[in-house]
């Protein structure tokens, strides 16, 4: 399933999508499964899966150390896209959130194909600009996959036009300048940052969806973003959900369970 069916699906109950992500392999790859799986029955309505890398620059201690845990555990490119495999057969859209290195040593091509093979709706590239990225996209466009690129607070006029053109699935908006992490409140930056997006887009007449991730961590605060997104993408706080679990599967899985039902009943309260 695309994004843009389930992006189509939540418009039409005229609320946000919720977009949860974990790294694949962590705990392990079964439990990275089994944890994605129980935030779908929960109320996430897309998901990320995480491709741990061993230089992650935009991520912030806790998915640094969650994505640390499944190299040390093994975890390939292979066990990725099996987790995606996995997830998407539950039919719900499954993109994967990857830095570019990893890819091109996989291969770009390579890569796109065993991602559509698998059920993959597409990638989210945090370290990749389209402008840099003509393989990936040649490669997504071959195979319909969704190309979600990054904006930020400090993205100029012409990067922001230049990045919406090119993403296809969703626009990626960073809500605070900085690592990811969940944060006791949300970004006054947000807001602005979704509205000259959503002009941009406007005026070059498209309807595409834009999520809004970094430092979401309770129901309240998806609510308040929520009333300006498209999606409300929350990281850290699932991860850090089974890291404080310490490893007791049972606690950790419900209390996965219970913050995403709080956070798809923020989204729904929106």
């Amino acid at each position: 399933m695309s994004t843009a069916k389930a992006f189509a699906a939540t418009r039409a109950e005229g609320r946000a999508a919720l977009v949860g992500y974990l790294p694949a392999g962590f705990p392990t790859v079964e439990g990275s499964i089994e944890a994605l799986k129980a935030m779908v029955d929960a109320g996430c309505d897309i998901i990320e899966v995480g491709l741990p890398y061993s230089d992650p620059v935009m991520d912030g201690p806790t998915i640094q150390a969650a994505a640390h845990q499944a190299l040390e555990g093994g975890v390939h490119t292979t066990d990725v896209l099996r987790t995606v495999e996995a997830v998407a057969a539950t039919g719900t859209p499954t993109v994967v959130m990857t830095y570019w290195n990893p890819i091109e040593r996989y291969g770009v091509d390579r890569f796109a194909a065993d991602l559509a093979s698998a059920g993959g709706a597409g990638l989210i590239t945090p370290d990749l600009t389209p402008d840099s990225g003509p393989e990936w996209i040649a490669a997504a466009d071959a195979r319909d996959l969704d190309k979600i690129f990054l904006i930020a607070p400090s993205s100029t006029d012409e990067r922001l036009a230049m990045t919406t053109a090119a993403c296809r699935g969703f626009v990626y908006a960073t809500a605070v300048m900085g690592v990811t992490g969940a944060r006791a409140s949300t970004s006054e930056l947000a807001g602005p940052l979704v509205a000259r997006a959503r002009r941009t887009l406007e005026e070059q007449g498209s309807d595409l969806a834009i999520g809004v991730g970094l430092g979401v961590s309770n129901g309240q605060q998806a609510a308040e973003v929520a009333s300006y997104a498209d999606a409300v993408i929350v990281g850290s706080a699932f991860v850090r959900t089974l890291l404080d679990a310490q490893g007791d599967r049972a606690v950790g899985l419900a209390a996965l369970r219970a913050l995403t039902e709080d956070l798809a009943g923020g989204v729904r309260r929106a």
